[in-house]
């Protein structure tokens, strides 16, 4: 029997949805092997129940430098949607070809391919609790991984950015990314509002989406996303 990891009391989800969740987390795990749940090095600790958190938000929007500070705070696994979709690309593969041409023209990578690629990684942690940052991107990405991996997120993370602001921090960023110049910039952020915004308000109606202020220090917007995960019984790091 899976356990759940925590439970908070302010949280009020109805009974009816916390019994689907668990059970689609349960087929989750149990389409990975049909194997007794065990622990090994490289796998899954499959005697406790996935903590998924989808991290959403624009380019420039910080939720990176926000997802390291979370991952060195209560110990999850930082899974970059983008940066995941980057390493195919490098790996030179059909996939990575097709990946880097949807990128360059601003346009979201098929669900599937991403949903898949998130998959392998997940299948291949050691952890139980995962920040998924930059996914799902549109309402196809929502459903894609409800049906492929099973599950839902626990909760979502929403760091809101004004326009100009994400503009800026992309451009000064320098990582001499693909999708880092200005006219890829623009395609992204048109995208963005167009495709995030039903997911935010997805995830708003079901009780599950917390919204950060993406603007100022590091530190200012980190004392907004603290206190979210400190209400868990997470070991701390």
């Amino acid at each position: 029997m899976w356990r759940r990891v925590a439970s908070v009391s302010h949280l009020t989800f109805a009974q009816k949805s916390i019994v689907n969740k668990d059970v689609c987390k349960f087929k989750f795990w149990e389409a990975f092997s049909t194997e007794i749940p065990r622990k090994e090095k490289g796998t899954f600790q499959r005697d406790k129940t996935p903590f998924i958190t989808f991290v959403l938000g624009g380019p420039g929007s910080g939720k990176g430098t926000q997802c390291m500070k979370i991952v060195e705070n209560f110990g999850f696994t930082h899974l970059s949607a983008g940066d995941i979709l980057r390493r195919e690309i490098a790996s030179n593969s059909a996939d990575g070809t097709m990946i880097l041409d949807t990128i360059k023209e601003g346009k979201i990578v098929p669900s599937e391919l991403t949903v898949k690629l998130i998959q392998k990684e997940m299948e291949s942690s050691d952890n139980y609790k995962f920040l998924i940052d930059g996914f799902p991107r549109s309402e196809d990405n929502r459903i894609a991984f409800e049906q492929i991996i099973g599950a839902e997120p626990d909760i979502v993370l929403f760091f809101d950015c004004p326009e100009d602001e994400m503009m800026k921090r992309v451009l000064n960023r320098n990582q001499g990314r693909v999708d880092d110049n200005i006219d890829t910039i623009k395609k992204r952020l048109k995208v963005f509002s167009a495709l995030n915004l039903p997911v935010v308000k997805y995830y708003l109606e079901r009780g599950k989406l917390y919204k950060i202020n993406a603007v100022g220090t590091v530190d200012e917007i980190y004392k907004q996303v603290y206190p979210l995960f400190a209400q868990f019984n997470f070991e701390q790091v």
